[in-house]
């Protein structure tokens, strides 16, 4: 069994539960064990890498030093923004002794700049697909799915290294393996708003009405994503998508863990898929799935 430190973030213990628990279901189908990082604190998100550099690095430098002393090399963050943040800082820690030692003397932290931070597609996409067929007992081929990767999880290039990061196809590989249809669509890293919901929704709105129209127009019966926050903007906003757009969509946004764990047999409730907002049923019901 294959050993990771892994970091859940504060979105995947609140408001995205069912992404942490569809994670850890497939994870421990593929006979991975996820070693969580005890007293884990928040990465610091957007809001930290756009107040402070040194707070953000040190705030996920934390979250490494607990990974080095717990005895993992490797660490998982599901979420994009958390997986992005304790990049960055592994790069910067590596790159900048200076910055190292004046975070091991002001605040304690010893880090292991030298260990593998993956995000969660990353890691899944290591498996060989013969592995993952394997697993699948439920035929989801009657679904059309769009892969949706956003801004974060193959950008940027140089910093992470994986995927192309105009046109990915690693969550399309991982859900062809799952035995999902996956189409081809211009729209895959396209921004929905990110936390300009908040700030500036009439942006926010637009853009993620412009996502969900092209995914329609692609055919697409669902789109699965690998943010919590994308997952927030296209199903917590689509009623108000519709209403700012003018339009009429009703298209499920599924985390490509959901999925994953749907053609390996769980059931739609012990992954989290009653808790969308977009209700998922009618879909599910389509290819005997209740």
């Amino acid at each position: 069994m294959t050993k990771l430190g892994y970091f859940p973030g504060c979105s995947l213990e609140g408001s995205a539960s069912e992404y942490d628990q569809s994670s850890r279901y497939v994870c421990k189908q593929l006979d991975i064990e996820l070693v969580e990082l005890p007293d884990w604190s928040c990465c610091g998100a957007h809001a930290a890498h756009h107040t402070q550099h040194k707070l953000a690095c040190a705030l996920s430098a934390r979250n490494l030093s607990i990974a080095t002393k717990q005895g993992v090399d490797s660490v998982v963050a599901p979420c994009p923004a958390c997986y992005s943040g304790l990049k960055s800082a592994q790069n910067q820690l590596a790159n900048n002794p200076g910055l190292t030692e004046k975070l091991k003397s002001e605040l304690d932290l010893d880090c292991n700049a030298k260990g593998e931070v993956f995000s969660l597609v990353e890691l899944l996409s290591h498996i060989e697909p013969e592995t993952l067929k394997a697993q699948v007992k439920v035929d989801l081929g009657g679904l059309k799915v769009a892969a949706y990767y956003g801004c974060l999880l193959v950008r940027p290039p140089k910093l992470v290294q994986f995927d192309d990061p105009e046109n990915p196809t690693s969550i399309d590989n991982l859900l062809s393996a799952a035995g999902v249809q996956m189409l081809p669509w211009d729209y895959k890293v396209q921004c929905c708003g990110a936390v300009l919901g908040i700030s500036n929704p009439d942006i926010q709105l637009k853009l993620s009405g412009d996502i969900l129209k092209m995914a329609q127009l692609a055919g697409a019966q669902a789109v699965a994503v690998a943010c919590p926050l994308c997952h927030a903007n296209l199903d917590l906003r689509q009623e108000q998508i519709n209403k700012y757009c003018k339009s009429n969509f009703n298209l499920p946004i599924i985390y490509f863990t959901q999925l994953m764990g749907l053609a390996f047999g769980a059931s739609p409730k012990g992954l989290g898929i009653d808790k969308h907002m977009v209700n998922v049923g009618p879909l599910l019901s389509k290819v005997g799935i209740r």
